[in-house]
């Protein structure tokens, strides 16, 4: 069995990449049969990278090199930076403007992680639509899969375990 998927990749620099990554992630989910029906899942990814890249621009001063990839089960949008330091959740008081990011991508993702890698890292977050596999079933015909075992955290807080 082969694995099915598309995606799309760009970069944004340091000096006005978030808007322009917004509008981007935006104008190409379009292009995905589910985004029509799933208007706060779009909402949700498309503030997820505003995030992602401005922890980015912000922490690693770096710019940031984004990648959305469609497996017909999940959006799995994915920053790369290149500062090695992973992100960690703050809790930010009241009146503070920034240490929200974290937290915001944790209870918007159903599942994310956050890869070191030899120049950089990778902070990937993952969306699952409701009901995609069924709208996209022409899109990618016969969908079985082995969903093997996952550690990821959900959108809620919970360790997924295995699938199957």
């Amino acid at each position: 069995m082969g694995v099915k998927a598309m995606g799309w990749a760009h970069s944004f620099p340091v000096s006005g990449g978030v808007r322009a990554g917004r509008e981007w992630t935006r104008e190409h989910l379009e292009s995905l049969p589910w985004t029509a029906a799933e208007p706060d899942t779009v909402d949700a990814v498309v503030l997820t990278v505003s995030e992602l890249l401005t922890n980015a621009h912000v922490h690693a001063h770096s710019d940031a090199h984004l990648v959305l990839t469609w497996d017909g089960d999940c959006l799995h949008v994915s920053v790369h930076d290149e500062d090695p330091t992973l992100p960690r959740q703050r809790d930010p008081a009241a009146g503070e403007v920034s240490g929200r990011g974290v937290g915001i991508v944790r209870m918007l993702a159903d599942e994310w992680e956050m890869r070191c890698q030899r120049h950089g890292k990778t902070v990937t977050a993952c969306f699952r639509p409701a009901g995609a596999e069924t709208r996209d079933e022409h899109m990618w015909g016969d969908r079985s899969r082995d969903d093997g075992a996952r550690g990821d955290s959900s959108r809620d807080g919970r360790v997924q375990g295995d699938r199957s």
